[in-house]
């Protein structure tokens, strides 16, 4: 819009720095929660407050005071202090009896009541806000119905005052809220008139209009000295926000033509500052009376579109002005001024109407072109990888921290370091690039760490090399112990996660303890800072002591095991009160330690153990856990929560996880402070959600039925376990019931390796089929014999020739760099 131009924006800085204070302003004058007698007693006289008195929290009234909460801030900028009265810890107050006072807001000035408002009506902050404002500024703010009483107004105003007239469809709306806002600040200077009859917008010429677009026109009555006059109304045409009121009637408080006798380059106005062009008409001291009446006309059809300047030649010595009659200097810095000899004023009214028509259409093309460059993006922009790739595709990785490999220095690498960790990756591949930009960051924390070396090979560059190390997929990590064993990473694809994997796999697990003073570091969380597991076994019990010993190299890179098996191993399992063998779990954080006996001594079912006790009594669901849990065939019983629990709600939770049949469901929580995607969860599981904290059943292995608890009962374990048994009894009525289809991909996933193959005829690759898959293994074969002809062909191509009994990766090498001097390149992954 023209409002928002470069002339304006030291302007919009100024508002924007405004609105930072104010909202640092709005942080620390949040809600006010006083019993009646503090409100009353600490009223101040003159000081205005919206009031509501509480009595219970139902959903509707919880609905309601987020949404007063929020407005509070908001009407701190204009001096009203938002209350909530709570009438539970003193019922004094006679607004604390009304029968009907949950259903209404009160607005006082000092202890002098002023409005009721049905909460109906405050239905959000624009609602709060614009009420609040029109309520006490019934003195400035006229609300009439007809033309008439237009009319009356006006002319009891003309000479003295202007009328500031608003149309909105209806009260409470975000037009009608910037309109009270501007009469907060302008409502001395002018007179402010609203309505929301159609009827009037009519009437005052605008028949065409949109009922539901509200309008705003600047009435200049002040100008009418002469009763018989009519008042100029002016209309405003941008929308109805709190900016484009303000610009609007700063233009309109202008002066309608400025005089300058000066260098035209010189010359700076408000209209300029605002981002509009300003128009000058030549003048000399023969034609000034019929200049200035020309100006005057200009303007006022110019009015609120551009400024009109009165220039003298008189006293300006430029020989351009001798040849021209009109220029037009607009706002963008370093154009030039036109100077031009038009012959009436339509074309100066024409001139700068299709100067800003142009600018909107150019507006116009260049959302078009970015809705075209968007769309041209849609390969990019379908995929959050790729898109988050395609946005740091011109950022610098510091790959000096990680070796390149090749066929010829792979395997040599690996007996370099003690533990050396390969990330396996395609080069045209988006996940294998938002991967390497991860390593990139763990290669960073492990600088200097003796013993971890970190490496990276480019399948695209060597496919034998990932072929025979079993990679059929893209990235993979693989962490080599002197090019002996391997372990391949399966955890989340991020810096943390990754980090902590390879700093747990470079230790040994189990870690052997010999002394109680050994044990108690450990426990302690000084070796370890992660969760520890700890298996303590007697001297004799070999069997499930080596159980525990092939658990821990199971669990190698999860979690922190170690093994005490020592002659005054009962001294622990007494202190923690459990039979032998068991497992102790030191939750380091909470300062906790667990005690869990071991029932079955095989190593799968040690794991199992140690993964079940790993999850933890009433966890914190988070987007890297739920997994776990949900691999679980039990229901959840999930707290969603607006940041963290009070005392009394986890207390009860954990109660309610520890107690009676605890094992039939798991008991956990989700902040949605921490863990955003909550949030749409709850718009999944209901279509208004409840307030929180929420407590919901989630039965996903069985009929996927949602349930939730209610709210007017508190979450306590008699309660909970409670309706637990009307649930169960079908007696409570599902809030919904999920689709019972499978999570699968919305497309299949690509055989990269036959695409390549079937597309780049010197591609020699061997793709690794599954077992079972020999349908698509003699298809396969089919396709080779029918380019087997091709690939003999371009072996003889000048600089592709190989030599005979290579491995097929070796003629591979460089290819990406050859095939993009070739005229038909290989196709990208967007076009597979």
């Amino acid at each position: 819009m023209l409002s928002t131009m470069n002339g304006a924006g030291s302007y919009i800085a100024l508002l924007l720095l405004r609105a930072y204070y104010l909202s640092l302003a709005r942080n620390a004058n949040a809600l006010q929660e006083l019993s009646p007698q503090e409100y009353f007693s600490t009223s101040q006289p003159g000081r205005a407050s919206l009031v509501y008195f509480s009595r219970d929290v139902s959903p509707s009234v919880r609905l309601f005071l987020d949404q007063l909460e929020n407005s509070a801030g908001a009407l701190q900028d204009y001096g009203i202090s938002v209350v909530k009265v709570n009438c539970l810890q003193e019922d004094v107050s006679r607004y604390c009896r009304k029968a009907n006072a949950i259903m209404k807001a009160y607005l006082f000035r000092g202890n002098v009541l002023l409005r009721e408002f049905p909460t109906d009506a405050l239905f959000d902050v624009n609602a709060i806000v614009a009420n609040t404002l029109f309520a006490l500024l019934f003195n400035e703010v006229k609300y009439i119905t007809t033309l008439l009483e237009l009319q009356n107004l006006e002319n009891s105003l003309k000479g003295r005052s202007n009328i500031v007239l608003a149309y909105v469809p209806a009260i409470g709306t975000p037009e009608h809220r910037a309109v009270m806002e501007a009469a907060f600040v302008y409502g001395t200077t002018h007179q402010f008139v609203l309505s929301t009859e159609v009827e009037l917008l009519k009437h005052i010429g605008h028949e065409t209009s949109d009922a539901l677009s509200a309008r705003l026109f600047f009435c200049h009555c002040q100008r009418a000295l002469d009763p018989a006059q009519p008042c100029r109304r002016t209309p405003m045409a941008q929308s109805l926000t709190t900016l484009n009121i303000h610009t609007h009637l700063k233009l309109m408080a202008a002066p309608l033509v400025t005089e300058v006798a000066e260098d035209p380059e010189k010359v700076s106005t408000v209209h300029l500052q605002l981002g509009l062009p300003l128009v000058f008409i030549l003048s000399q001291k023969e034609t000034y009376q019929a200049d200035k009446g020309t100006a005057e006309f200009v303007a006022w059809q110019l009015l609120g579109k551009a400024g009109v300047a009165l220039l003298s030649r008189d006293f300006v010595e430029l020989n351009v002005l001798l040849r021209s009659n009109v220029a037009l200097k607009t706002a963008e810095e370093g154009l030039p001024i036109k100077y031009l000899l038009l012959e009436d004023t339509d074309e100066i009214i024409a001139l700068v109407e299709d100067k800003i028509k142009g600018e909107q259409i150019q507006e116009e093309e260049d959302e078009e072109d970015e809705d075209e460059r968007d769309n041209n993006n849609q390969d990019i922009q379908d995929d959050q990888v790729m898109e988050a790739v395609y946005r740091d595709r011109k950022r610098e990785l510091p790959l000096e921290l990680i070796r390149t490999l090749t066929e010829e220095t792979f395997h040599a690498a690996l007996m370099e370091s003690a533990h050396t960790v390969v990330l396996f990756y395609a080069s045209w591949e988006a996940v294998s690039l938002a991967m390497l930009q991860s390593y990139v960051e763990v290669a960073t924390e492990l600088k200097g760490t003796q013993g971890i070396s970190l490496a990276k090979i480019n399948c695209w560059e060597w496919p034998d090399v990932c072929t025979k190390q079993n990679v059929t997929q893209f990235p993979i990590i693989k962490m080599y112990e002197k090019g002996v064993r391997s372990r391949t990473y399966t955890g989340m694809l991020g810096t943390a996660e990754l980090l902590r994997f390879l700093r747990l796999s470079s230790i040994s697990c189990p870690l052997k303890l010999t002394t109680l003073e050994e044990v108690e570091e450990y426990l302690s969380g000084e070796v370890h800072a992660d969760t520890s597991v700890l298996g303590i076994f007697h001297p004799r019990m070999k069997e499930a002591r080596d159980a525990f010993v092939e658990a821990g190299n199971t669990l190698r890179g999860y979690v922190a095991t170690g093994l005490y098996a020592e002659d005054d191993v009962l001294v622990l399992a007494h202190k923690y009160g459990v039979p032998l063998p068991a497992l102790l779990l030191a939750w380091h954080e909470d300062h906790r330690i667990d005690g869990i006996p071991l029932a079955k001594h095989s190593a799968p079912d040690i794991v199992q153990t140690i993964r079940s006790g790993l999850l933890g009594t009433f966890p914190e669901i988070t987007v890297e856990n739920l997994p776990s849990y949900l691999s679980l065939p039990k229901p959840l019983l999930v707290l969603f929560s607006e940041g963290a629990l009070t005392e009394r709600v986890r207390s009860e939770m954990l109660s309610l996880a520890r107690g009676k049949g605890r094992k039939a469901f798991l008991a956990c929580w989700i902040n949605l402070k921490n863990t955003p995607v909550g949030r749409g969860v709850l718009k999944a599981y209901f279509s208004t959600p409840p307030p929180l904290p929420l407590l919901a059943w989630l039965n996903l292995h069985s009929g996927s039925q949602v349930f939730a608890f209610p709210s007017e009962q508190s979450v306590t374990e008699t309660h909970v376990l409670s309706w637990l048994e009307n649930v169960k009894a079908g007696l409570e009525i599902p809030s919904t019931t999920l689709s019972d289809e499978d999570w699968k991909p919305p497309l299949p996933a690509y055989n990269f390796l036959r695409l390549m193959e079937a597309t780049l005829p010197e591609f020699t690759v061997h793709t690794v089929y599954s077992r079972g898959d020999t349908d698509r293994l003699q298809q396969s074969e089919e396709v080779s014999e029918e380019k087997s002809t091709v690939r003999e062909e371009l072996v003889e191509e000048p600089g592709l020739a190989a030599e005979k009994g290579q491995s097929p990766g070796r003629d591979l090498r460089g290819t990406a760099r050859r095939l993009a001097g070739r005229e038909k390149p290989s196709k990208r992954h967007t076009e597979l």
